[in-house]
């Protein structure tokens, strides 16, 4: 069976020209939101988890720049990433300086004595 001697079946007014469709990626203003109240989040709360993810969340939406977001968003990538490591350094701050007055307990150490009756 020789298929090059059938007709031609496609009819051109039936023909849809191709349009690309919109993308569907994340919304580099949220993504941006994110990536600076993270890092203010940490801070306040000295919470080092979230001073982490304030760092990861941060160089992933600064690798993932594109040039149009870059020309849109106001606050450059690396800033953000400054911002974040800025805020990993505050949480781990008291290991390095502690608070004067601030009583370290012991591991090895007795136990406080209770105190009597009165």
């Amino acid at each position: 069976m020789d298929f090059s001697k059938e007709k031609d079946m496609r009819q051109s007014d039936l023909i849809i020209p191709y349009q690309e469709p919109a993308a569907k990626g994340d919304n580099p203003e949220f993504q941006s939101t994110i990536a600076s109240t993270l890092p203010m989040a940490a801070v306040f709360m000295r919470n080092k988890y979230i001073g982490w993810a304030a760092v990861l969340f941060s160089l992933q939406s600064w690798l993932g720049e594109s040039e149009e977001t870059r020309k849109s968003n106001g606050t450059p990538g690396y800033f953000n990433v400054g911002m974040a490591l800025t805020s990993l350094l505050v949480t781990y701050l008291p290991l390095f300086l502690p608070q004067p007055g601030a009583r370290v307990a012991s591991q090895t150490g007795a136990p406080a004595p209770a105190p009597g009756p009165a």
